[in-house]
């Protein structure tokens, strides 16, 4: 997606030009994390990364920007002629993509010229937050899928445009086979999937036409919608057009009792030896209904999941900060009551017992733990991973965490040490 420097707020630019008036220049360190877990989340998975630094190699003000701050009347040549200059160049540390992390452990840090960073706040707020936090809502859908067919179709629902390609990316980090989303697919290499809607049905005359008419398109990938006016009465439809040898991949229901109707579906298409075809349920869909249409045995093979995913609904937002913690040299911290902070660069260690995870520690920084060095003075330093490697990591990941925290309904701990 386009980015412009603008996307961010009004006071990462006054306070720059305030410390540059004040003598505050010195190196900087801030970091982000997340204070608390949800009470319905027992785990995070970082994600954002590398979409956070494309943003960050094209932030630059230009001449239409530095035009519009100018008209603000607020900001004073020099400091304009400050932002004309600016670049990242600062030092970047971050947990990898696809890790599961916990509370107040640092997933970006950034270290540079106080001003240069603090500009930075709202963009690294921004793009970690809601890549973080769909990729975390999505691994709670992998989990309640029990190994079925995951889809993204969430990108009409989704807040923004943006939204929509950053949670294709996520999800698909998370577990899913891939997306309704074509420009995800094109930008990221993700596989797209697609049936019809309910307007394509509605167009013919007949049910059983329109079912034909795309057929007769797309032979090879014939997914039928057959909930437009009566699903069971459009189940045997689709079983008409497979007994006259017409290929039908699969049939996706989106309303209704789904539990019910997916296994009277399965039995009308089962009675006919027709057992390889696939069931798509889709509608509102999220982990929770997964969890419990496939605990009572609902013989559905795939999911498309929306709106509640992309949205993140039952925790739509995460208490994500971004706070100073080092000046030249000398620890900053907060002690405001529920906001407190902890000083200095840090690093995550993490402990294991039985392979699994078993606690972290959030110490000053050193090598050999989560945390990496990725950027040096605004340079890329290491080969970020691949997409399918940073799915890998993930289900590495979800394979050592203990299944107390795979819970989709019950509240678990995981102990991490502030040291």
């Amino acid at each position: 997606m386009p980015f412009k420097s603008l996307f961010t707020d009004l006071y990462e630019l006054t306070m720059a030009q305030a410390y540059f008036e004040a003598g505050k220049t010195g190196r900087a360190v801030f970091s982000l994390f997340v204070r608390k877990l949800p009470e319905n989340r027992n785990f995070f998975v970082s994600c954002g990364l590398e979409p956070l630094l494309e943003a960050l190699s094209e932030f630059r003000f230009g001449d239409e920007e530095l035009k519009y701050l100018k008209s603000l009347g607020i900001f004073k040549d020099w400091f304009l002629d400050y932002l004309k200059e600016y670049s990242f160049r600062s030092n970047l540390y971050a947990i990898g993509e696809g890790r599961i992390i916990f509370q107040n452990e640092p997933i970006v840090q950034l270290e540079g010229s106080l001003p240069d960073v603090q500009i930075l706040e709202t963009i690294v707020i921004n793009l970690i937050h809601y890549n973080t936090l769909i990729a975390s809502k999505a691994a709670r859908c992998y989990i309640a899928g029990r190994g079925k067919g995951l889809v993204d179709f969430g990108l009409r629902r989704a807040h923004g445009l943006d939204a929509g390609l950053y949670a294709a990316r996520a999800t698909y980090i998370t577990g899913f086979s891939g997306t309704s989303n074509l420009f995800a697919g094109m930008k990221y290499s993700i596989p797209v999937f697609g049936t019809m809607a309910h307007s394509f049905v509605m167009v013919f005359e007949e049910e059983e036409e329109a079912f034909r008419a795309f057929a007769k398109s797309f032979p090879d990938r014939t997914v039928l919608l057959i909930d437009t006016y009566d699903t069971i009465e459009g189940a045997k439809k689709a079983l008409r057009l497979m007994k006259e040898g017409i290929k039908v991949v699969g049939v996706r229901i989106d309303s209704g009792d789904v539990e019910e109707l997916s296994k009277e579906v399965r039995k009308i298409f089962d009675r006919e030896g027709f057992r390889d075809v696939k069931i798509l349920v889709s509608g509102g869909v999220d982990e929770m209904d997964m969890d419990r249409w496939l605990s009572r045995s609902a013989p559905i093979d795939s999911f498309g999941v929306g709106t509640k995913l992309l949205t993140s609904s039952d925790a739509p937002y995460l208490d994500i900060a971004y706070k100073l913690v080092e000046y030249e040299g000398k620890p900053k911290f907060k002690l405001s009551p529920g906001k407190a902070t902890f000083p200095y660069k840090r690093q995550v260690i993490r402990h294991y017992e039985d392979g699994l995870m078993a606690y972290d520690e959030v110490v000053p920084y050193r090598e050999g733990g989560l945390v990496e060095m990725v950027c040096k003075e605004g340079n890329l330093i290491k080969k970020l991973p691949s997409l399918k490697e940073i799915r890998e990591v993930f289900m590495e990941e979800l394979s050592r965490l203990p299944e107390r925290l795979k819970s989709l309904h019950e509240k678990a701990e995981y102990k991490v040490l502030i040291i």
